[in-house]
């Protein structure tokens, strides 16, 4: 099994996130995938431990389980990725998550 990677990046950049983090596993991901992300990370809430929305991208190459809270109060969303079992995806996930924290 392979390492949680876990980190934040900013609420308005979840779509874009998701959108490259799918293209590095091989899945298409559409509006419909973000209709239903967006309306299961409404009520999230990092501090409660059943406050998560875990969303699966199960692509060509991969498949990478993403689990998602809004940090209530601010406009960071926390994000805890698994399944990326390479040092590539492990690195393009962890890259993905710090620059999406930093715009």
């Amino acid at each position: 099994m392979s390492e949680q990677i876990a980190g934040w990046i900013m609420e308005r950049n979840l779509r874009a996130f998701l959108e490259l983090l799918s293209r590095y596993v091989g899945y298409a991901f559409d509006d419909t995938d973000w209709d239903t992300v967006e309306d299961g990370v409404r009520d999230t809430d990092d501090e409660k431990s059943d406050g998560w929305y875990s969303y699966p991208l199960a692509g060509t190459h991969a498949t990478l389980d993403v689990s998602l809270a809004r940090s209530v109060g601010s406009e960071v969303m926390s994000v805890s990725v698994t399944g990326a079992e390479t040092p590539e995806l492990q690195l393009r996930t962890d890259t993905l998550l710090s620059a999406f924290a930093g715009i």
